[in-house]
């Protein structure tokens, strides 16, 4: 029995395609190992998002190639967003690479490696080592995330309801790797979500590149509902399941129902991951994001009034080419009067094939590392703050499992998406309960375990 070893990089939608990979390679008779030494194939689902982790995977690809002194029959292979956009590239950089499958390919991929395993074996085959690229546009392929590795403690799972993105931001590589947007119908992404809640599962997140603006392309409104919120209530109304996440919406999909479902629909969680970029209108129009911060901070209130106490975290980028100290200053003006419970900030990195790489006034890196630094100051301090405005309380937490710090305590999220670490019982893990909160450190906080028996 071939074993597999899978290494995510990237976000959330990367992690869910790996899972659907896994389910497919077990499917056909393989085996997940731990260890890449104890692996037969050895698969980077890749991203592109930053050249950062382009270098992290082509760099790690280069270390793994030394495993074949041992194991010559090895298959390496790259999948996802890097592989999606650099294509048969990558063999000149990989030249040992076996599989380059891209973005709409993932439910191939156990086919592919088969072929790969079986030429090995092969002795007539001219060229074992004939590599596999498959980088092109299949219909429906939106359609084919949808198999899960549910354990018997899981109690979260992500769900894709979509796939690619038309907004073309300027600084952002996804239109590329990832497509036009395709949506799934109500019909399948329900009926995946009951098969989840029969399985034990307790909360689902809903993937999408950009989430909110599910079905614009492919189906209508219905009773003034736009199709991203016709879903949510479906899913609201899946037995079994208590909590609903969304992630990564776009300002300008957060329309009336949205808002207002937050209102009326206690399964929706109180928590919006909403993405900022910049508190510059100027950088914002250079961006192409199509919002000003006015519109930003009054849709922030706006959901702060519909549902009170709800936790909104951010993505910020820093040094965008041509942004200037007032600019970076309005930013760091918007950062503090948002107050937002966390946010990704990240120092802007070129991406090839998109607008801003090839923009004038490209901010040198020493200033992006300096605004990255200070803006970060300014968030953690909002941070620390609401965390600590939660000792004394008690929350309801999901209990996710073994905290990946210490395996003798137990780690749960709150419906506004905070880690809290306690001590507990294996019976305690992939249960919803209360839990006091009696401390907190700069990005987690700590519960009473007495609370439990009580």
């Amino acid at each position: 029995m071939p074993g597999v070893y899978i290494k995510t990089y990237g976000c959330q939608m990367n992690e869910r395609d790996s899972e659907q990979v896994a389910r497919s390679l077990l499917a056909r008779g393989y085996c997940l190992v731990e260890k890449e030494t104890e692996a037969d194939v050895i698969l980077l689902n890749t991203c592109s998002v930053r050249d950062m982790a382009e270098q992290k995977a082509i760099g790690k690809m280069g270390m793994l190639q030394r495993l074949r002194e041992n194991r010559p029959h090895l298959v390496l292979g790259y999948l996802g967003c890097m592989a999606q956009s650099r294509g048969a590239e990558l063999l000149k950089t990989s030249p040992g690479v076996d599989l380059i499958a891209g973005t709409q390919k993932f439910h191939r991929v156990a086919d592919y490696v088969t072929e790969l395993l079986q030429r090995r074996t092969d002795a007539l085959m001219d060229d074992p080592r004939r590599p596999i690229v498959e980088v092109e546009e299949e219909a429906g392929s939106q359609s084919t995330i949808r198999d899960h590795l549910v354990t018997a403690t899981q109690a979260s799972a992500f769900v894709s309801i979509m796939q690619g993105c038309n907004m073309h931001c300027a600084f952002c590589i996804v239109p590329q790797t990832r497509g036009a947007e395709r949506s799934r119908t109500v019909t399948d992404i329900v009926a995946e979500v009951r098969g989840l809640a029969s399985r034990g599962v307790k909360e689902v997140t809903l993937l999408g590149q950009i989430v909110n603006l599910y079905g614009r392309n492919e189906f209508e409104k219905r009773d003034g509902l736009s199709p991203f919120v016709q879903l949510i209530e479906a899913v609201c109304e899946v037995e079994g399941i208590e909590r609903v996440r969304f992630t990564s919406p776009h300002p300008i999909g957060f329309r009336d129902d949205l808002i207002a479902a937050f209102a009326r629909l206690p399964k929706l969680v109180e928590h919006v991951h909403f993405p900022l970029q910049s508190g510059s209108n100027r950088i914002l129009k250079i961006m192409r994001r199509g919002y000003t911060v006015e519109k930003y901070l009054d849709l922030v209130g706006r959901l702060r009034a519909a549902r009170p106490g709800i936790a909104i975290t951010t993505d910020i980028i820093v040094g965008f080419p041509g942004e200037t100290e007032a600019d970076y200053q309005e930013t760091r003006a918007v950062a503090d009067a948002a107050s937002f419970d966390n946010a990704y900030v990240f120092r802007y990195s070129p991406r090839r094939d998109t607008p801003a790489a090839t923009m004038d006034d490209q901010v040198p890196e020493e200033v992006r590392e300096a605004r990255n630094k200070d803006l970060l100051d300014i968030i953690n301090l909002h941070s620390r703050a609401k965390l600590n405005a939660l000792v004394g309380q008690r929350v309801e937490i999901l209990c996710e499992g073994a905290s990946k710090n210490n395996a003798d305590r137990l780690t749960g999220r709150t419906r506004t998406n905070k880690v809290v670490v306690f001590e507990g019982a294996p019976r305690h893990v992939g249960q919803i309960f209360d839990l006091a909160i009696v401390s907190a450190s700069n990005s987690t906080l700590y519960g009473d375990p007495a609370v439990l028996d009580s």
